[in-house]
């Protein structure tokens, strides 16, 4: 099941993928002989519903017109609750190091490399932080900051080092407290596209500062139109192919493949005695090679970047 939102008539109005076109949500649950028990406008409702009632929702959809488009402006799929992103990829994080030393840090990055020609081995510093290797960690991010598919993102006045970073993201659609891996895979309702804008040369001095990252990484995110149940993501969340394009030219291709934490591990210790809400959102972390930091090119005014992950669609901001 794929759902969106629009600005349909002065209000938003949620939409439902049959076959080919999109149509409202509303009209579709309408259709149903148990539409009393749903709210068509409500994607975080209609994500948590039963796979069978899902799977009558969408067969009620190919009954429906299409949605008068009329080139309606998107909105993020559900307003998100918070945002906890998660680093699951040790590849990316190294890389992203390394990319971190050249860039800031040119002396220190000739011996970085010279270490690394002469024994083969990856820069010991360049590594995760040993927790990394024990349990998950994340931050909390700025939940109340997402732009949609098709926004502008504007370059805060305090950074000369802009980068995009590609995620995926899902988001919880029961709440937990103290789960099972199991438990919490089962909480998950849908997932999207993420990219979580950084500010990199502002994220240098914070993240030496042991408190983790703050204006570098508050001042923006987005997030795609469509959100895509669980049930079609869910059983091959590792093998999903995605794709980097900068101004229409391929810049990565990247993979969810290889990350450390299962998804469900990730909620069990995120829920460990704290409760989880529906609504909130989580990301994966960067994929390896996803973002300018790792590839080499950060993002400039102009530039339009486009994120892609397969099964769920795209992700496409300008830069002013």
């Amino acid at each position: 099941m794929k759902l969106r939102r629009r600005q349909q008539n002065g209000r938003i109005e949620a939409e439902i993928l049959a076959a080919d076109r999109w149509v409202s949500a509303a009209a579709a649950t309408e259709r149903l002989a148990s539409s009393n028990a749903m709210d068509g406008n409500d994607i975080l409702g209609l994500l948590a519903l039963p796979a069978e009632a899902q799977a009558r929702l969408v067969a009620a959809a190919q009954d429906c017109p299409p949605s008068a488009d009329a080139g309606a402006p998107p909105v993020p799929p559900f307003e998100p609750r918070s945002f906890r992103d998660f680093m699951l990829y040790e590849t990316h994080a190294i890389d992203a190091a390394r990319g971190f030393v050249k860039r800031f840090m040119p002396g220190a990055a000739r011996i970085v490399d010279g270490y690394e020609r002469i024994t083969g081995r990856t820069f010991p510093k360049l590594k995760p932080h040993a927790l990394w290797y024990r349990q998950p960690i994340y931050y909390f991010g700025n939940h109340l900051s997402f732009a949609a598919d098709g926004e502008t993102i504007a370059i805060p006045g305090f950074t000369r080092a802009l980068d995009y970073e590609l995620e995926l993201g899902f988001v919880l659609s029961q709440g937990l407290l103290d789960a099972t891996p199991a438990e919490a895979e089962r909480a998950i309702g849908g997932f999207v596209v993420i990219n979580d804008f950084s500010a990199r040369d502002v994220q240098l001095d914070e993240m030496r500062s042991g408190f983790g990252p703050q204006k570098a990484k508050h001042f923006a995110s987005a997030v795609s139109a469509v959100v895509v149940s669980a049930d079609e993501i869910l059983p091959r969340w590792q093998t999903l192919g995605a794709t980097v394009h900068l101004n229409g030219a391929p810049v990565a291709l990247c993979s969810t493949a290889g990350a450390r934490w299962s998804l469900g591990e990730v909620l069990a210790h995120a829920s460990r005695g704290e409760r989880l809400h529906a609504g909130e959102l989580f990301g994966t972390g960067t994929l390896p090679g996803g973002s300018g930091i790792e590839t080499g090119r950060l993002l400039a005014s102009g530039d339009t970047i486009s994120l892609a992950i397969d099964g769920i669609g795209t992700l496409t901001n300008h830069i002013a």
